[in-house]
């Protein structure tokens, strides 16, 4: 499968639009929001999955019900930067369940974290007993989020 963006004609961005809103949505119902047959839009859908842009369906949890609702975001800076440092950063961070996302940054710091726990004393275990241990960590600074303004992910193409 190649790395390469794949062209979409109109169809296929409405049947993305349309499953982005409602990933349970049948193919039935995915045909008549897109103006087409089951059996042309079942086939561009696997076809889109087949070719990696549809890359899974999940279920969308409430952070705050199941209260996980604390946000942290980590500036963290590491002693190495080769590529085995990285690596071996990169294969830690994967470990950390509390970590719900991780990018390495072109700038002043090495990698953005997300952490979600229930409050700031789990986070604040979170850091000590895990984060502070991850391989090449030089130093960190945190933030912590008082209020989620928008957080939708993907959902325009």
């Amino acid at each position: 499968m190649s790395q390469e963006p794949l062209e979409l004609d109109k169809i296929d961005r409405a049947i993305l639009r349309a499953l982005v809103q409602d990933g349970r949505m049948s193919i039935t119902e995915l045909a008549a929001e897109v103006g087409l047959s089951k059996t042309p839009v079942g086939a561009r859908v696997r076809r889109l999955e087949a070719e990696g842009v549809i890359t899974g369906y999940r279920a969308e949890l409430s952070a705050r019900r199941l209260g996980l609702d604390h946000i942290a975001f980590m500036e963290v800076r590491l002693t190495d930067t080769r590529e085995h440092a990285l690596q071996a950063f990169n294969a830690a961070v994967r470990k950390v369940a509390e970590i719900e996302e991780c990018h390495m940054i072109a700038g002043g710091f090495d990698y953005l974290v997300k952490i979600r726990t229930r409050d700031i004393a789990a986070y604040r275990r979170v850091l000590s007993e895990q984060i502070s241990r991850l391989p090449h960590l030089a130093s960190t600074s945190t933030y912590v989020s008082m209020e989620s303004v928008r957080d939708a992910g993907l959902r325009e193409i």
